[in-house]
């Protein structure tokens, strides 16, 4: 079966080189184009894509406020933001409005069509290590999620140890070695604090990971 992939940004020159590449691929489709947020959000709800390409900086509605109304609309959608920018607070607000990922505009085809494969999977594209520096950097400054954070209370001791870790940024392997496990019950372990806690992908375990206070920031 093929991804079904929606495109969102105000230049259709962008989406255009985006529909070229990804079209060019037998297992993605591009299933609708939006010029700006308000319309992304539209379209999912009544395309029911599998991944949304999502332009932060759009007149409007821009991509942040159309994170928020996919994920709030219960839409199984996965987000990748992209953004002409390596670091800024904007993208690290989108992953906590709820984004499984983000690329850079000048991301090379086969990169940008691997990560709509890894994230379509379900996967969280952003390495742990990198989650981890880029959070550090900006967790003080990006505005509160609202509402109180998830209650730990319904995971095991052993999954609370496991979520710490994901959120140190240590991958499955190395938590399996700390913890002297199988790569396999650790995989375990992280699909169900997911499920426990209602998150979608491994950067939203390491945001709320950092919401209740089990990890701090460095720079603290």
């Amino acid at each position: 079966m093929s991804i079904r992939v929606v495109l969102a940004d105000d230049q259709a020159l962008v989406r255009g080189g985006f529909r070229m590449i990804l079209e060019a691929r037998a297992d993605l489709e591009v299933v609708g184009e939006a010029g700006d947020g308000g319309e992304a959000a539209i379209l999912v709800e009544r395309l029911r894509p599998d991944v949304v390409l999502m332009d932060v900086r759009m007149p409007g509605v821009d991509g942040l406020e159309a994170t928020r109304r996919i994920v709030a609309s219960g839409s199984p959608a996965r987000v990748i933001v992209l953004t002409t920018y390596d670091v800024d607070e904007s993208v690290f607000a989108a992953l906590r409005a709820g984004a499984s990922a983000f690329l850079l505009k000048d991301v090379r085809p086969a990169e940008l069509v691997e990560a709509i494969r890894v994230v379509a999977r379900g996967d969280a594209l952003l390495a742990p290590s990198v989650t981890r520096r880029l959070l550090d950097r900006f967790v003080t400054v990006l505005p509160d999620p609202g509402g109180s954070p998830p209650d730990l209370g319904s995971l095991t001791g052993r999954e609370v140890e496991v979520l710490r870790l994901v959120a140190l940024a240590l991958s499955n392997a190395e938590i399996a070695e700390r913890l002297v496990l199988t790569e396999a019950t650790v995989k375990t372990h992280v699909s169900s604090v997911l499920r426990k806690l209602g998150l979608r992908d491994r950067v939203q375990a390491v945001v709320l990971a950092y919401d209740v206070g089990l990890v701090r920031p460095r720079s603290t």
